[in-house]
C-alpha cells in the first residue's frame, strides 16, 4: 500500500502553518484520494473543529488531529479476524464483480485458515466460468484442500448445499463459497446470491457467519458503487480489499466505512498465497503520512 495517499504526506512539507490554503490543499488531496464529498467534509469539520478547540495550529498537531479522526472513521484502534461459528462448519459467502481478484481472495483466505490448522471446503459456486471453476480447482490442490464443483451452469444453490453436507458429514471447520461476478446491476446474479444465503440459513439454520465483498482498490469511486449495490441486496458484512499493491488511493477505504458503514476486514496484494493479512485502522493511518 506504498502509494495510498501518496500527496497527504507532502502537505506538511509544503506549509509551515494552517491556513485557508492549506485546507483547501487537504480538501483537495483527500478527493483526490478516492475520498467521497460526505467523507471529505466530515474529516475536515472534525480536524478544524478540534484544532481551535484545542489551540492548535501547528501542523504536527494537526496531523495529530486528522490521523485520529481517520482511525475513529475506520473503527478506532480495534481490529481482528472475521466472525466464527459456534456451531461449525463456519461459512463464508465471498462475493463480488468479474475481475477483482475474488477467487485468488478466496484461495488466499483457505491458505490463510489451513495454516492455522481450519479444515476447510472450498465451494465453487460460480458455475457460470469454467476458468472461475478451474481456478478455484488449481489452488485447491496446491493446497491439497477438498472443493465441491459441479458442471458447468448448473445450480450454485446446489453446489453451496453440496458444500454444507461435506463439510457436515466431514467435520470440517469452514465453507469458502465463491460466487459469480457479473456485474452489480443484475438482477438476477442478486436474486442467485440472495439464494444461496437462503440456503445456507435452510441446512445450518443461521446464515452465513460473513458476507464479504471483494473490492479491486485500484477501481477508485466505482468501488463505492458496488459496495452500495451489493450491501443493499446482500446485507454485506465486510470487504476484502485485493490488488493493494498497485495503484490504489486507498481513500475508498474511508468512505465505504463512512458512507455505507461497512469496514475493510481483509487486505490482499501480489500473487502469493501468503499475501493476505487482516486489516488494521491504526497500520493503515500510519501508512498514509509515511
Amino acid at each position: 500500500m506504498r502509494k495510498i495517499f501518496n500527496n497527504i504526506s507532502k502537505i506538511w512539507n509544503k506549509f509551515k502553518s494552517s491556513s485557508d490554503e492549506f485546507w483547501d490543499e487537504l480538501e483537495e488531496q483527500l478527493i483526490l484520494s478516492d475520498v467521497s464529498m460526505k467523507t471529505t467534509d466530515r474529516i475536515l469539520e472534525s480536524v478544524k473543529n478540534s484544532s481551535y478547540e484545542k489551540n492548535i495550529k501547528d501542523l504536527e498537531g494537526i496531523k495529530g488531529l486528522l490521523k485520529a479522526e481517520i482511525i475513529e472513521i475506520l473503527g478506532g484502534g480495534a481490529f481482528g479476524g472475521l466472525q466464527v461459528s459456534i456451531d461449525p462448519p463456519t461459512v463464508y459467502l465471498v462475493v463480488g464483480v468479474n475481475g477483482v481478484g475474488k477467487t485468488s481472495a478466496v484461495a488466499k483466505m483457505a491458505s490463510m485458515y489451513k495454516k492455522q490448522g481450519k479444515k476447510i471446503i472450498l465451494a465453487a459456486a460460480d458455475t457460470y466460468r469454467s476458468a472461475a471453476v478451474e481456478q478455484l480447482a488449481h489452488f485447491a490442490d496446491m493446497l491439497d484442500i477438498d472443493i465441491v464443483n459441479h458442471q458447468r451452469n448448473a445450480d450454485p444453490g446446489a453446489v453451496v448445499y453440496d458444500s454444507l453436507e461435506k463439510a457436515i458429514a466431514k467435520n470440517a471447520d469452514m465453507v469458502i463459497i465463491d460466487t459469480a461476478g457479473r456485474m452489480q446491476t443484475s438482477y438476477n446474479l442478486m436474486e442467485e446470491l440472495k439464494k444461496i444465503k437462503r440456503v445456507v440459513s435452510k441446512r445450518l439454520g443461521r446464515g452465513p457467519d460473513e458476507v464479504l465483498l471483494a473490492i479491486d482498490s485500484t477501481t477508485g469511486q466505482n468501488a463505492s458503487s458496488q459496495a452500495e449495490i451489493f450491501s443493499e441486496a446482500m446485507d454485506i458484512s465486510g470487504i476484502i480489499l485485493t490488488k493493494t499493491d498497485g495503484t490504489s488511493r486507498g481513500g475508498i477505504v474511508l468512505t465505504i466505512k463512512n458512507d455505507l458503514g461497512v469496514p475493510v476486514k481483509i487486505v490482499t496484494n501480489g500473487e502469493k498465497l501468503e499475501s493476505i493479512y487482516y486489516f488494521d485502522p491504526v497500520k493503515f493511518t500510519d501508512m498514509i503520512f509515511s
